[in-house]
């Protein structure tokens, strides 16, 4: 039984977009981060991301007791790109930066609406200075 889980472990840790050398610091965005008002063009991808993400990734994305900040230098696009995102919410996360524990895949967001979410996600970033 074990052995069989092992190859979905290792695609999991893969698929997270996780490299050798990752680190999970605490340095992050204050808690009260305010990014400012909402793009028009970000609008949709705040509406899916607070109905999808908020509640483990926090208002904003600073991060809850049950989820890591997605505004921080761990993200950033050169670190983790789009497409570990969608890895993300298909396939679901190994724990590797955080002590959070997994991450199980989001059920019901078709490619469109993560994208969406990504440029959200991607403005808060830019709003706190990770680009």
């Amino acid at each position: 039984m074990a052995l069989q889980r092992a190859p979905l472990i290792i695609a999991g840790f893969v698929a997270a977009g996780a490299t050798v050398g990752c680190g999970g610091d605490a340095s992050r965005v204050a808690d009260d981060f305010d990014p400012g008002p909402t793009p028009f063009e970000f609008i949709a991808g705040e509406t899916m991301y607070t109905g999808s993400c908020a509640t483990c990734h926090g208002t904003n994305g600073t991060g809850t007791t049950t989820g890591p900040p997605l505004v921080h230098k761990i993200y950033e696009p050169s670190h983790h790109a789009d497409a570990a995102f969608h890895r993300s919410v298909q396939l679901g996360v190994v724990a590797h930066h955080w002590q959070f524990g997994p991450m199980a895949p989001v059920e019901g967001l078709p490619p469109e609406q993560v994208d969406r979410i990504i440029a959200y996600v991607r403005w808060l970033q830019r709003q706190a200075g990770i680009s």
